[in-house]
């Protein structure tokens, strides 16, 4: 499997060896459960029946999972039981599964789908970092994607994602997540049926290019095309990094000055969070549990 998946096109044999994402060509995921801290569209009542990749074709050097994107934790399984694991996640409740960081796992991803849909909306939770090519492996197989939308300049995205062509990436992947699903639907009890929902994280210290980001976002899709989650979780790694805002969490001043500029716009299909949400416990814990 001569690797071009994701945008990198890093051209790995992931038969024999791993490609930039750090996984080789065998479905690894390091967990899978009920998972309340998505928004509540996806969420639900009952949870995202969420199953957590291993593995990750971005290089944020912030990364709250990096236990996982980087540490090559989890378990080799199967595409069948890939199925199973979506049959025991709606058995016990889940209102939606919600693949975390699936790309580089995608036609694997397609190929358990085709085998078995779930009854529940399925969500592609992922970086923003995607090809065109290999989203089309997924029309008519996601209800829902999930993808973030992290920066608007390219020197930016490199310092902290090594993609320094991320912004424009990003953009054309939610382009085409939007054609694919169209607008977003949501049902009487609040779960979002299907459409698009990108999120930002608004990094301490970078403010202005939140801004951007929302600017970009709303100059090429209406409320109607797209939901926006802007959060304020982000949490400092163990390790400090060399810049010094990222060693600190967002402040109040900070997360204000955001969600002022979307109120400035009119906008009112947006989740937000409270800054208590910044917190390492909610983060499960990685221990291969329900794989």
């Amino acid at each position: 499997m001569i690797c071009t998946l994701c945008p990198r096109r890093c051209g790995a044999d992931r038969d024999i060896a791993v490609g930039f994402c750090g996984m080789g060509n065998t479905l690894t995921a390091a967990r899978a459960g009920l998972h309340f801290w998505e928004e509540p569209c996806i969420s639900g009542f009952g949870g995202a029946g969420a199953i957590f990749f291993s593995g990750c074709n971005l290089g944020c050097v912030y990364c709250q999972n990096r236990e996982i994107s980087r540490g090559q934790k989890g378990k080799p399984i199967t595409v069948r039981r890939l199925t199973e694991i979506f049959d025991e996640l709606v058995y016990a409740g889940a209102d939606t599964i919600d693949l975390v960081t699936p790309t580089h796992f995608a036609p694997l991803v397609a190929e358990a789908l085709r085998l078995r849909k779930p009854p529940v909306p399925v969500v592609y939770n992922c970086g923003g970092y995607e090809s065109v090519e290999t989203l089309k492996l997924l029309e008519g197989l996601v209800d829902i994607y999930l993808p973030d939308y992290k920066y608007a300049h390219a020197p930016l995205a490199k310092r902290l994602s090594a993609a320094p062509d991320y912004p424009e990436t990003a953009l054309a992947a939610v382009k085409e997540m939007h054609r694919q699903t169209g607008d977003w639907e949501m049902d009487e009890d609040g779960i979002l049926r299907r459409g698009v929902l990108v999120r930002h994280l608004v990094l301490p210290g970078y403010i202005e290019n939140s801004l951007d980001c929302i600017d970009i976002l709303t100059n090429t899709f209406t409320e109607r095309n797209i939901l926006l989650s802007v959060m304020s979780q982000y949490t400092p790694p163990k390790s400090p990094l060399p810049d010094p805002n990222l060693n600190r969490r967002l402040t109040e001043a900070e997360y204000a000055r955001v969600t002022d500029y979307l109120y400035l716009l009119g906008l009112e299909n947006v989740y937000l969070q409270e800054l208590s949400s910044a917190k390492e416990e909610y983060t499960p814990e990685f221990d291969g549990s329900g794989v």
